[in-house]
């Protein structure tokens, strides 16, 4: 599936939230999350101790700030479109999330990696809906209700799903990324028809 490439905005000085977010990545990337402490993503950010506790008070905080950093950044990107699909737009919208994470899957392997390997439980369970409730926001797709809190839980499982193809595509334009997301999407659509008491859709004939 084609999807839209917008510029990537630059950004001036990094300020030291966004200092202390690169340190902590830059150092789960090469030495590990385990063996990475505060203290050490401070110097590493060149900051002091007290100013590192007055922005975030545990790695955990951290990784949540860089989670909504990426959020940011998406939501900065999106560009409507009324006459894709609902689910184009939000093939698109998750692209862009997974765009924006690139750079920084050797650290986000190496916190999985470290952590008990699940990234809902290291982010946080609501931390990770609140972020995959804008994305759905941002494609269209309105978070209300029961059908809300269904699209939700699917777009949860869809993700988890598809990041950890993505932490193994080494492909330039993550190709294995997209067939996946692609793949879950379609299934995800079947699933919402099912639910709202209508047929599965009929593939496409082939002309």
């Amino acid at each position: 599936m084609a999807r839209a490439k917008t510029p990537r905005k630059r950004s001036g000085d990094a300020g030291p939230e966004q200092r202390l977010i690169d340190a902590a990545l830059s150092l789960a990337a090469s030495q590990g999350w385990r063996r990475t402490g505060l203290g050490a993503i401070a110097a590493e950010a060149g900051l002091p101790l007290h100013e590192a506790y007055a922005l975030h008070r545990s790695k955990q905080a951290i990784l949540r700030a860089f989670m909504r950093r990426v959020d940011s950044t998406v939501l900065a990107e999106i560009e409507a479109d009324a006459a894709a699909t609902a689910r184009e737009r939000l093939f698109d919208t998750l692209m862009r999330r997974f765009d924006a994470l690139k750079p920084h899957r050797a650290a986000i392997r190496a916190i999985l990696r470290d952590s008990i390997g699940d990234p809902a439980a290291l982010f946080g369970l609501p931390a990770l809906k609140r972020s995959l409730t804008w994305m759905l926001e941002a494609s269209g797709i309105a978070v209300t209700g029961c059908r809300g809190r269904l699209l939700l839980n699917l777009n949860l499982a869809l993700y988890l799903s598809v990041l950890r193809v993505f932490l193994t595509d080494e492909s330039e334009d993550l190709a294995k990324t997209m067939a996946a997301l692609d793949r879950g999407l379609r299934h995800g659509e079947s699933l919402c028809r099912l639910a709202a008491g209508r047929p599965p859709a009929k593939p496409a004939e082939a002309a």
